[in-house]
């Protein structure tokens, strides 16, 4: 609970996505959550910050209240630093010019694979989500923050399939396979801030919300979690955050 009332899971969602950014950053985001993270970075603590779209976009301004619907409308484009062609937008990835790309997906393990293909077995899946896009690029060469909603049919022991790679099989597998750079960052749920072991690669829990006891992160989640000797507690959305938010989404599209 906030001086302000309370806020929506989303609102958490891109406050604690937000926090973990820093000034002078280049950031991969798409729309949603991530440019609201992005957008209220540079209004609170990063001036600097960068924001890059995959529809070819380097350095825009986003209007309050006028945010776009996808990362190839026009209003992407406001006195942005650069128009890009997709392919160049990746060859910006592949120079590392990018330090963090915002990933998401229908299920998430516990070295941070991400699948956004389907659920399933591939012969037969149950159900059929959008695939990669720009995902792979995102995972195998930048530091990913994924945002998502915690709960143990989303955060599984092994996903049903790796559109964007995590640390693979743990250790040093991800960079024994030939991705040396990049790699899982972050993880921000509704109930904590989860990052990965050095030494195991595994998930492990950073700080846990207002109110969010460990047992409750355990029990949304469908693998054993690790857990800091010292686990932190974040600090509540304040005011002057939610009013950003809210200023920028004031229909509630993303922020509902």
């Amino acid at each position: 609970m906030t001086e302000n009332g309370s806020h929506s899971a989303s609102e958490l969602l891109a406050v604690m996505s937000s926090r973990v950014l820093e000034d002078g950053q280049t950031v991969f985001a798409g729309v949603g959550i991530p440019l609201l993270a992005a957008t209220l970075a540079q209004r609170i603590h990063a001036p600097g910050l960068t924001i890059l779209f995959e529809g070819g976009v380097l350095g825009p301004f986003i209007v309050p209240g006028e945010l776009p619907p996808s990362t190839n409308e026009q209003r992407c484009t406001r006195q942005a630093n650069m128009v890009l062609s997709n392919t160049d937008v990746l060859l910006l990835l592949q120079r590392g010019y990018v330090d963090i790309g915002f990933m998401g997906g229908a299920q998430i393990d516990r070295y941070g694979n991400l699948n956004s293909s389907f659920i399933g077995d591939a012969e037969d899946p149950k159900i059929r989500l959008p695939g990669t896009g720009g995902g792979n690029d995102i995972a195998s060469l930048t530091r990913m923050i994924v945002s998502m909603i915690h709960e143990k049919r989303r955060f599984v022991e092994d996903v049903d399939f790796v559109t964007s790679t995590g640390y693979w099989h743990g250790g040093s597998s991800r960079s024994d396979s030939g991705l040396t750079t990049g790699g899982p960052y972050k993880v921000i749920t509704d109930l904590a801030v989860l990052g990965f072991d050095e030494e195991t690669r595994r998930m492990k829990v950073e700080a846990l919300h207002d109110g969010v006891e460990p047992e409750q992160v355990q029990d949304a989640t469908g693998f054993e979690l690790m857990f800091d000797d010292e686990i932190g507690r974040t600090d509540a959305p304040t005011v002057e955050e939610l009013a950003v938010l809210r200023e920028m989404d004031p229909d509630r599209v993303y922020i509902a």
